[in-house]
């Protein structure tokens, strides 16, 4: 929030309108093919034809119909969803929908269909999952308000700190605490990280008051942050 006003984006969520399901692409096996020739020509891993045809072994037949892409589903863009929200109640970064999409910017627009791609969606949940749950991180804190010079009020995810004042937030570098976890802050309690900064890189975070003087109080301090879910 801090140093930028954001474009937030619509985009549907797994309980919510979903359109057609693209068939993922197959081939048909042909004498003296292997995993390897297919996969090369395919631009795809082995492991991952090995994945979608839940083949245990590299032993392929002629005739055998294999598929070469994961099912791509479609959600039909929503009034006033995100992409941040799809990204993360599908265990994705904003980064893998822009790049399935050839989407250049997070602008998108109600009715438009975005692409998921399911495999790869489920695999980086898992180890988003197992990598950061549970974890403690010692982090340079400092304080911010929804008024602050270049402050929006919005969060990145979406959060108005000016209609929400109690809300308990703060703003992360997402490579160490990934956005929408829920944490506990040494000092200040159970919150979300709901927000990012210009200035936030690494073990750093910056915690949201909505009255000036606290957060002017808070100062720079370094304190334990436990990441909860």
């Amino acid at each position: 929030m801090r140093k930028a006003i954001f474009s937030f984006v619509a985009v549907a969520a797994l309980t919510g309108t979903i359109g057609a399901k693209a068939d993922a692409q197959e081939v048909t096996v042909k004498k003296g093919d292997t995993l390897w020739s297919i996969s090369q020509g395919y631009k795809v891993s082995v492991e991952q034809v090995k994945n979608l045809n839940h083949l245990s072994s590299d032993i392929i037949y002629p005739n055998q119909q294999l598929k070469v892409s994961p099912e791509r589903k479609q959600y039909i863009v929503k009034k006033d969803d995100t992409l941040w929200k799809i990204a993360k109640e599908n265990g994705v970064s904003v980064a893998n929908l822009k790049e399935w999409n050839h989407l250049q910017t997070d602008l998108i627009f109600p009715e438009q269909k975005i692409a998921f791609n399911s495999l790869q969606g489920s695999r980086e949940s898992i180890e988003r999952q197992k990598e950061s749950t549970g974890k403690t991180v010692t982090v340079k804190s400092t304080a911010y308000t929804a008024y602050c010079e270049g402050c929006s009020g919005v969060t990145k995810t979406g959060v108005n700190l000016r209609q929400n004042p109690n809300e308990k937030v703060i703003a992360v570098d997402p490579n160490v605490i990934p956005l929408g976890s829920k944490v506990y802050v040494e000092g200040y309690g159970y919150a979300t990280a709901a927000d990012i900064g210009g200035a936030i890189d690494g073990n750093e975070i910056d915690i949201f008051f909505p009255e000036e003087q606290t957060a002017l109080n808070w100062g720079v301090k370094f304190v334990k942050v436990s990441i909860i879910n």
